[in-house]
């Protein structure tokens, strides 16, 4: 945590010193981050212990423990939060088991914690607080029977601000030794994902898919989805700026291809990345397709051994080399995505005319093209940096500098513009659709026999 805040100092110096130069002024600073991580304070305001990463493995078989007590449809009901072993709920029902810190009086997610930091606040935004799977979808308040019959601890819980709310100056000691004003801290859309779609120019009924380390894929309504068959389906109801809700899909996204990367690297350092996603690029062939939300790519030893397990573990050779390791990644991701908005369209019953890819993962040209030929749907790409652009709506609606959400995404749009693919190669791709849908169909047969589901 250290380290985070080391650098979220160095950035207020850097703005600060950036608006002076450039003849403006600094007025605000928010921070997002991920979700469901967490830290837990003293009486005193300090941090008890580090925060633990939510890839680690203390929450192995605590969903069990959990449905055990409180039945996973009832949760889903409640929350309308999609069920991962990460989520804030099992982390924090591991932690209780295991025992909490002597003195822990107050739970902080991540960007919680940097406000904390900033100006002493000790509140959780509601858009991130939505990760946690303990968030009520009704009243949007911290689900006391929940935390109450799985034994989780009421009191740790802070309160619920909306998105724009002011959370007070930097403190005294912060602007002293920086060298800055008496900024405004205002929460943005806190939850890193939230801001992406605020900063993201949608059109009407439209797709987004936040691009990262993980890919979330959805739409956004005013209403959340809480049926049995959104529940099957492993759909989340996130909340969003403007009282929106962002019912969407964890996908395993870039984690596999940028862990795959890294094994490359260490045996060829100097790795050409942008060579490969060329030669990807000039490659109309399909090698193989894999599941990409096996949970076996969740953290694995080697990334590229476990690709070619699955593999031939579904009766397909793997391809030599990187290049084809990649375009079985690649393109196996393109089809996930097509096929989660094809279950968006079902479970809502609207149609979704195009894709709008946003995050760093828009910048990959040879992905965007995929998703627009394994969806059948035009895709719109860009901004890479739509985190920080909704993050800045956000604060620009709590000053009063945009009339409304619409107005900022305008904005975004202009000093922006989308790049746009359009679909391509039809029967070949529906013939790949074909082959992954067997695929897909026997991972997510096999997720749901099991007891995590």
């Amino acid at each position: 945590m250290d380290a985070i805040l080391g650098g979220l100092r160095d950035s207020l110096r850097r703005g600060w010193d950036a608006a002076v130069t450039g003849g403006g002024r600094l007025d605000s600073v928010g921070v997002d981050s991920w979700g469901v991580d967490y830290g837990l304070l003293g009486p005193d305001g300090r941090l008890l212990e580090e925060p633990v990463c939510y890839r680690d493995g203390r929450t192995a078989g605590v969903m069990q423990a959990v449905f055990a007590r409180v039945p996973r449809d009832e949760i889903y009901a409640r929350t309308g939060i999609q069920f991962l072993p990460l989520n804030t709920l099992y982390q924090l029902f591991a932690h209780a088991r295991d025992g909490f810190p002597a003195g822990a009086r107050r739970l902080l997610l991540i960007p919680d914690l940097c406000h904390h930091f900033l100006c002493g606040s000790q509140v959780s935004e509601a858009t991130n607080a939505s990760t946690t799977q303990l968030l009520h979808a009704g009243t949007g308040a911290w689900d006391e029977e929940l935390l109450g019959r799985l034994g989780l601890p009421r009191e740790l819980m802070p309160v619920v601000a909306e998105p724009g709310a002011d959370l007070g100056r930097l403190t005294p000691e912060l602007r002293a030794d920086l060298g800055v004003g008496a900024l405004r801290v205002l929460a943005p859309a806190t939850h890193d994902t939230a801001s992406a779609v605020a900063g993201t120019p949608l059109e009407p009924g439209w797709a987004y898919v936040s691009s990262g380390t993980w890919s979330l894929v959805g739409v956004e309504l005013h209403q959340p989805v809480l049926t049995g068959a959104a529940c099957a389906a492993s759909f989340t109801n996130e909340r969003g700026l403007a009282g929106t809700v962002r019912f969407l899909k964890n996908v395993m996204g870039l984690w596999i291809l940028e862990s795959c990367r890294r094994e490359w690297e260490a045996e060829a350092p100097g790795f050409d990345l942008d060579g490969l996603l060329a030669g990807v690029a000039g490659s109309d062939a399909f090698p193989g397709f894999v599941f990409p939300d096996d949970p076996r790519f969740f953290n694995p030893a080697s990334m590229t051994a476990e690709v070619k397990a699955a593999l031939a573990e579904s009766g397909q050779a793997a391809p030599d080399g990187p290049m084809g390791l990649a375009k079985v990644v690649l393109d196996s991701l393109a089809l996930r995505y097509a096929s989660v908005l094809d279950t968006i369209e079902a479970l809502t019953g609207h149609p979704v005319p195009g894709i709008h890819v946003v995050g760093g993962g828009s910048q990959n040209d040879y992905l965007n093209q995929a998703t627009a030929d394994a969806a059948g749907r035009p895709v719109r790409a860009g901004p890479a940096e739509a985190t920080a652009a909704g993050n800045l709506v956000a604060q620009a609606l709590a000053c009063g500098e945009l009339a409304s959400l619409e107005d900022g995404r305008r904005r975004v749009a202009r000093t922006v513009p989308p790049r746009s693919f359009t679909p391509r190669r039809a029967r070949a791709w529906e013939q790949a659709r074909r082959r992954y849908r067997g695929i897909e169909a026997h991972f997510e047969g096999r997720a749901a026999g099991s007891d995590a589901g």
